[in-house]
Parts: C-alpha cells; sequence; structure tokens
C-alpha cells in the first residue's frame, strides 16, 4: 500500500530511483555540489537534494525542505520527483497530508510510465484513497506496473483475478500472475498461489503453469 513509515519511503528512495542517483552529487554525498546544481534548474540535482533533506545525508533532515525541492523538480516533469512528491503527500511528510494531490502526482509519473506510481495509482484506485473506489481502474494500472515487471503489481493482479474485482472471476490467471509475482521475488504472492491452486484441477494447475513460462519468456 501507500501508507508506508519513514524507514521504508527512505528505502523506496534508495531502491527504486537507484538510476537517477547513480554517479551524481547524491552517490557522492556532495550536498554543495548538489545545492549549486539544484539552484541551477538541475531537475536531477533537485531531486537528490530532496532525498538528501528527506533522509537527513549531509544535512539535517527537513522534510519541508526535501517537498521544495522535490516539488521543483516534479514541476520540471521529473517523474522521480513526483513520485517522491506524491509520496509526502500520502504521508503527510513536510507537508499537510491530502491523498488527492498525492494522487495527482503520482498519476503524472505514471503517465510517464513510472512502475512504482502505476502501482500506487492502481492501489489508492483499489481502497478509493484519493479517488472515487474503482476496481477496473485499478487492474488498468495494476496490469501496467505488471508488464513493466513490477512484482508487487503482479501480486495484486494476481488477487484481483482470484477475488473477481475489477475483471471476471479466473483461478488460471490468478495462478498465473501469482506465479510471476513469486518468481520475481514478492513474498506473498507465493502463499497467494497456493489459496489458488487448492481449488484447481491438475489440467488447469498445467495451463497457469504454462502461461506463466510464457509471460517470463516474454517479459525478459
Amino acid at each position: 500500500g501507500i501508507d508506508m513509515n519513514k524507514v521504508l519511503l527512505s528505502l523506496v528512495l534508495l531502491l527504486s530511483f537507484s538510476s537517477a542517483y547513480a554517479g551524481d552529487c547524491f552517490e557522492d554525498k556532495d550536498v554543495d555540489d548538489c545545492r549549486v546544481k539544484a539552484e541551477q534548474g538541475d531537475a536531477k540535482a533537485q531531486v537528490n537534494l530532496g532525498g538528501m533533506y528527506h533522509l537527513g545525508l549531509g544535512v539535517l533532515q527537513d522534510d519541508k525542505q526535501a517537498v521544495k525541492w522535490f516539488r521543483k523538480a516534479a514541476e520540471q516533469g521529473s517523474a522521480d520527483a513526483q513520485v517522491m512528491l506524491g509520496l509526502m503527500y500520502a504521508n503527510g511528510q513536510g507537508v499537510i497530508q491530502d491523498y488527492k494531490q498525492a494522487i495527482e502526482w503520482y498519476r503524472k509519473a505514471a503517465e510517464q510510465g513510472s512502475a512504482y506510481a502505476q502501482n500506487n495509482l492502481g492501489w489508492s484506485y483499489s481502497n478509493g484513497q484519493g479517488v472515487v473506489q474503482d476496481h477496473k481502474q485499478a487492474v488498468k494500472w495494476y496490469r501496467k506496473a505488471a508488464e513493466q515487471g513490477y512484482a508487487n503489481a503482479q501480486s495484486k493482479l494476481g488477487a484481483m483475478y482470484m477475488i473477481g474485482k475489477g475483471v471476471i472471476q479466473d483461478d488460471v490467471m490468478a495462478h498465473m500472475y501469482l506465479n510471476v509475482a513469486a518468481a520475481n521475488g514478492d513474498k506473498s504472492a507465493a502463499k497467494g498461489r497456493g489459496l489458488v491452486a487448492k481449488g484447481m484441477t491438475p489440467s488447469q494447475l498445467a495451463e497457469a503453469q504454462k502461461l506463466a513460462r510464457e509471460w517470463m519468456r516474454n517479459h525478459e
């Protein structure tokens, strides 16, 4: 889900955006270098500086400053910054908690192809947080993230097929997505896969496993 505590948010920052941070002022922990570039309008440096303030790396931890720099980069179209700003709004860190604002920023990043934002948008639609609950929209965004190899979205999509929300209930598809998610490292997916399997015939299981193999081949 979206309600992450600070530690998780920090991990998300470091793991999801390692590409954005590779080989620059964030990696070098060079706050001054980041600040100079950020003030010159470099969006990547702005995200990095925001991240440093959020995590308290080389500066005093300050979420208001983090939000300020994430916003500058987000307004320049940085998907990483848009996701971070969305998370800050969702968690009420450095800003008043505001799910509608979180959705606006997730959507901008999701439309740019951020799997992390697509997954969060799916979760928001599924739970009616910041938007009117809409399971079809949830499935749509989970599917986009799942297609990009995002294991958590694959697992959630499997769950939607399992219970028939936003899609027609389908054990074979549920098993396939949960199987793929489990192979991609989602711990909860393996449990879900076991639950679905209990109600399936041997031929359904064989079909689901065949589909999962094909999925993995097509999404390498």
